[in-house]
């Protein structure tokens, strides 16, 4: 079965977005620095890591904020595959050279299972903190994927706030440092597993 992962380029303080996150803003102050990794010389392990993870990326799970903010960014769907938007609103497709934007208000199981018919048996991405934090919570996240980047945003959008009181064990399986980033990847371990 296609695995969800939550794949997030992050600040050593946590921060997968700066403060003031804004349409002209929408990494926040200085949150385009948590992407230099892959944009500003990257290293040939950078480039593999990037590489793989789009070739792994059969439909995109996305907030509706993340869409918002992220659309006139990326031109279409951030990956070239069907993505799934979580909203409240009863909104019709949306097709773009990329993929097509499917909107979502049946809530997060949901769009999962219609992510992984979909997805064609590949993973599944969730992008944005608010919406990873409930599959965290539900405990339907499957892996997850830091980039870890040298560097302290100081404020802005944390990954792990608002996840509950109970713990989450992982499993390290990947830690491959370049120059620019640190590549991490935990399994997530289920409970009674």
């Amino acid at each position: 079965m296609a695995k969800l992962v939550l794949s997030f380029s992050m600040s050593l303080d946590g921060f997968i977005a700066g403060p003031d996150v804004s349409a002209q803003l929408p990494m926040g102050r200085h949150g385009e620095r948590l992407h230099d990794w892959m944009f500003k010389a990257p290293s040939d392990l950078d480039r593999r890591m990037a590489r793989e993870m789009s070739e792994n990326v059969g439909a995109v799970l996305l907030g509706r904020r993340t869409f918002d903010l992220g659309l006139s960014h990326w031109g279409g769907t951030p990956y070239k595959t069907p993505t799934f938007v979580l909203t409240h609103e009863p909104l019709d497709p949306l097709s773009t050279k990329t993929g097509t934007f499917i909107f979502v208000q049946a809530g997060i199981e949901s769009a999962l299972q219609q992510a992984r018919a979909a997805g064609g048996g590949k993973d599944i991405v969730v992008m944005g903190a608010n919406l990873a934090q409930q599959y965290l919570k539900a405990g339907l996240a499957d892996e997850i994927v830091i980039q870890l980047v040298p560097v302290l945003l100081g404020s802005g959008t944390r990954l792990f706030d608002h996840i509950g009181d109970r713990r989450i064990e992982l499993a390290t399986t990947t830690a491959l440092p370049s120059p620019s980033v640190t590549h991490l990847r935990f399994e997530v371990v289920k409970p009674g597993a």
